[in-house]
């Protein structure tokens, strides 16, 4: 059987990757050993900034378009109370940290923590640059899954934890080198080797939902194993 990895590159504040979601989701649904989440780091560190009024207009028209083209919500709640809330500072790298500590403690938990944290912001309107945010999500998703997570200890880790850090900063600089290799940047990407061959997967063949992704991956290496079928309605 020829086999299949997905790399997955994305920013969990990226309008657009949130508009992958459902796709990104189900291909995690189908193939639970291929994927592997890539954060970036684009808007982590230098990538970081304060919210000014001018820019939260700037970015809240890129979210209706996003909105237009894939049907990806972006709710009134999200505009009033992230991009126009106080002191609201627009940064990933306390998500990206979070998303190493689930990662660590279960690896399948990840993408379904990183669906939840798009939710929990663009949906619900919650700073998911702040680190109670983060744990109490965390502790949510982990619950579903039976699993303990104390929730203001998780927030606490994403704060001061340097060992967590260095974990996460290792991460993003794997995955800037993967790019850097591609000569592809820019978030969200999904590079699909398939049958020994490499493909790098961008904008519509993200957005369309999964049945139109697998049918993207299949014309491009007819390598799937069968059990891709029973997956394709599981992510929408």
């Amino acid at each position: 059987m020829n086999t299949l990895r997905l790399h997955y590159f994305f920013d969990p504040l990226c309008g657009l990757c949130y508009a992958s979601a459902p796709a990104i989701s189900g291909l995690a649904l189908a193939f639970p050993e291929s994927l592997e989440l890539m954060p970036s780091g684009l808007f982590a560190d230098e990538g970081a900034r304060d919210l000014s009024p001018d820019w939260a207009d700037y970015a809240w028209r890129n979210d209706q378009r996003i909105e237009q083209l894939t049907g990806q919500r972006f709710t009134s709640a999200y505009r009033e109370q992230v991009l126009r809330g106080t002191g609201v500072r627009f940064d990933s790298g306390p998500a990206n940290h979070a998303l190493t500590a689930v990662r660590e403690l279960d690896a399948d938990l990840e993408w379904r923590y990183l669906q939840a944290i798009q939710l929990r912001r663009y949906v619900d309107g919650l700073d998911t640059a702040q680190p109670a945010v983060l744990g109490a999500i965390a502790a949510q998703v982990a619950a579903e899954s039976g699993i303990d997570i104390d929730a203001a200890a998780f927030a606490e880790r994403l704060r001061s934890d340097v060992a967590l850090k260095q974990a996460t900063a290792r991460r993003v600089a794997v995955t800037q080198d993967a790019m850097r290799r591609l000569g592809r940047f820019g978030v969200p990407q999904l590079l699909a080797s398939v049958a020994g061959q490499q493909h790098v997967l961008q904008g519509e063949a993200l957005h369309g939902g999964l049945p139109a992704l697998v049918a993207t991956i299949q014309r491009l290496g007819q390598a799937l194993p069968a059990q891709a079928d029973g997956g394709q309605t599981q992510g929408g």
